[in-house]
Formats: structure tokens, sequence, C-alpha cells
């Protein structure tokens, strides 16, 4: 499906967007989609527009067809675990039928991150490149990097929060980088993102310094303090978010290939997984600084279940 094709499509044709238990409003003030950007358009280009919708959805950037054997790569791992239907393409990523131990499934994602062949991809040239171009200066790639899996039909989903909640001991020039490993439609529940929530996030993250400036240094940088909400999450109900703060959630069609980078301050959230043929959705999030900016030691680790980040 084209990219313009996809805010033209009716509501029946596609499934409406879930998120804890709560529906997604599709009133044109509360919903809508994301603006892709062509890679071509220039660094500096790219630069303003980040700035401005605290967002940038880059269109095929990665070849295509690395990231679809890389998804197969990681699947074919994952299929020791059971998480993979027995007897096809891994690269197509069907769930099993029976339910795997996400536990299990997490600890195997766990030991892939730390993987040459991961390392190799979240730092391919071009990536590295262009970093170093968006963050003027050398570019630094956290170590601590996340590799996610969805399966269809379950509940699990993201809830609504911004980064920089997580990453409160280094700079705030914080950039997200999310890679879609695989195609993911709207209906497979990839990232959503409140449109103009990157000064709503600033605005959040300063009442936060004021009010919490008693706290201790080592408090003060975690999302599990006294006076956080559950995780750091703003909120899981997305509804009431978009009618709260009067703007839309934005949804995207995400292609293999496709890279999103966010500010530490844009909040957004994910949906459930409605694929009807019961894909499973893969993604990675990893995060760069330029290097001379100060760095949050606790992402200086490889991620583990139990590192409260």
């Amino acid at each position: 499906m084209s990219v313009s094709a996809q805010a033209t499509q009716s509501s029946e044709e596609r499934p409406a967007l879930t998120a804890n238990g709560k529906i997604l409003s599709t009133a044109p003030d509360r919903f809508g989609y994301l603006t892709p950007t062509d890679p071509a358009i220039g660094v500096g280009t790219i630069r303003r527009l980040y700035e401005e919708n605290g967002y940038v959805w880059l269109k095929g950037f990665l070849p295509r067809n690395d990231v679809i054997e890389f998804r197969g790569w990681v699947f074919g791992h994952l299929a020791s675990v059971g998480l993979i239907e027995q007897g096809t393409d891994p690269r197509e990523g069907i769930a099993a039928a029976a339910v795997t131990d996400n536990r299990a499934v997490d600890r195997y994602l766990m030991s892939l991150v730390r993987s040459v062949a991961y390392e190799g991809f979240c730092a391919q040239p071009r990536m590295a490149r262009f970093m170093d171009e968006f963050l003027s200066g050398i570019s630094y790639l956290h170590k601590r990097k996340i590799m996610r899996h969805v399966r269809p039909g379950t509940t699990t989903v993201t809830p609504a929060h911004y980064d920089l909640v997580y990453l409160r001991g280094g700079t705030s020039r914080v950039v997200t980088t999310w890679i879609p490993l695989g195609d993911i439609p709207v209906e497979m529940g990839g990232l959503v993102y409140l449109e103009g929530s990157h000064a709503i996030g600033l605005r959040m993250e300063r009442e936060f310094s004021e009010q919490n400036a008693d706290l201790s240094p080592e408090e003060r940088i975690s999302a599990y303090n006294r006076n956080m909400t559950e995780g750091g999450w703003v909120s899981k109900d997305l509804p009431d978010m978009a009618e709260r703060f009067n703007t839309r959630w934005l949804a995207a069609d995400y292609q293999a290939g496709d890279i999103m980078l966010h500010s530490p301050f844009m909040i957004h959230a994910s949906t459930t997984n409605q694929d009807r043929s019961q894909r499973l959705r893969l993604s990675t999030d990893i995060r760069y600084q330029n290097v001379n900016d100060e760095i949050d030691a606790r992402w200086n680790n490889h991620w583990s279940l139990d590192d409260m980040l």
C-alpha cells in the first residue's frame, strides 16, 4: 500500500485501533497520519523538520532486503523457543499458535542484542554517517539497545510516555531511532505519536524538575521514584490524552527500510497488533547523542530484564 493511500482508506477496511482496552477515535481532530520524509532532502532540512514536529519518518532509509533478511535472522533464532510457527519462513514471522514463554523470548532477544550481527545492523555505515551529520559532531550509540516483539492478539502495548523519563542521567539532546524490522502497517500496532507533544513533554519535564528538587540525585533520575506514575508512563488511556491535550494521535504504515527519529520529549505509544495473517511485530529502538554531551551511565550496559529502565 502506498503512503498516499493510507489516509484515504475507509474505517470499514481497517480495524479500529485499540490500546489497553480503549478504542482510539478516528475523528479528524483526534486521529491522523504521520508525514513521510524523503532522506534525499538533506540533513539540514531533516533537522529542521525534526525540531518543528518532534519526529522525522525517513522512508526507505535502509535497504529493504537487508532489513527483511535481518528479520529472518532474528526469528530464525527465536524459532528455538517456539515463537514461530513450524515450517514457515522466519522472514514472515508467523506466530506459533501455542502460547510461548515471553520471558524466555525476551532472554533470547537480550542475547541477540549482544551479538556482532545486531551491533553491525545498528552501526551500519550509512546510519553512522547520517547521525554524525544530524548531531553536528561525532555520534555516540548507546550500548543499551532493545528489540521488541509483539504477538498478534495480545493486549501488550506500550503506554504513552516520552523517552527522557528513562534518560535523565545524561543530556536531553538524545535522539531515539525506532526501526521497524519488517513491514508494520497500522493494524500491526506500530508506534503512534501525539501530534505536537514534544512541547508537552518539555513542559512536563520542567514541571517534574521543579516539583522534585528535594529528591536525591539517584531518585531524581529514576522513572520509578515516589513522585512518578507507574513505570514512568504519562497515561495508559490514549483516547483521553488526545481529548485532554486537544490534539491527534498520528499513525503510519511503516515499511522495512524506514526509520523513525523522535525527540526525547515526544509522547508516543503503541497499539494492539491485529494482523489477520498472524505476523509478529518486530522492531528495535536505539539511541544516539553527540559523544561530547553527558552520557547517562545506566545506558552503558546491555539491556536486561531487571535494569529498571
